[in-house]
């Protein structure tokens, strides 16, 4: 008998990559076999965040190379559920600070035919410059800026 593979789904911006992103990888990764993660595309970030600091095709190329990571894909603006089809995974795991909340994804899922795949969140980094907007703080403080 043959195991099938458990193909793991993260996401985010990935703009300045700090410890709690490898938290976050490292925790996806534990949970099945191969780890795909998307990246937000530049428009999706301005969108829903700031201006990126690293362009998406950089940021995918940093993802891609660590070592938890087995494949990055650039977002597409839309429909999200367009990428998870693609991708089709077992799991979906969400970063401990994403807005998106477990059981309203898991309604949206089931709505688009996606039921099967099981939603988790990663657990915070006990570290503390593990969001990009702390660095950004700290660089700010350290140049004797606002």
């Amino acid at each position: 008998m043959c195991d099938e593979m458990i193909r793991v789904m993260a996401s985010g911006v990935f703009d300045i990559i700090h410890t709690g992103h490898v938290s976050y990888l490292m925790q996806a990764k534990a949970l099945g076999d191969e780890l795909v993660v998307v990246v937000a595309c530049d428009d999706t970030v301005r969108r829903n965040k700031h201006e990126p600091v690293t362009p998406e095709s950089m940021r995918v190329r940093i993802i891609e190379s660590l070592k938890p990571v087995d494949r990055a894909i650039l977002g597409k603006g839309g429909d999200i559920f367009n990428v998870v089809r693609e991708i089709s995974p077992d799991v979906i795991v969400l970063g401990f600070d994403q807005t998106f909340k477990e059981e309203d994804l898991r309604k949206k899922l089931e709505e688009n035919g996606l039921g099967h795949i099981r939603v988790t969140r990663a657990t915070e980094c006990a570290e503390d410059l593990t969001a990009t907007r702390k660095i950004i703080e700290r660089i700010r403080k350290l140049e004797g800026g606002s």
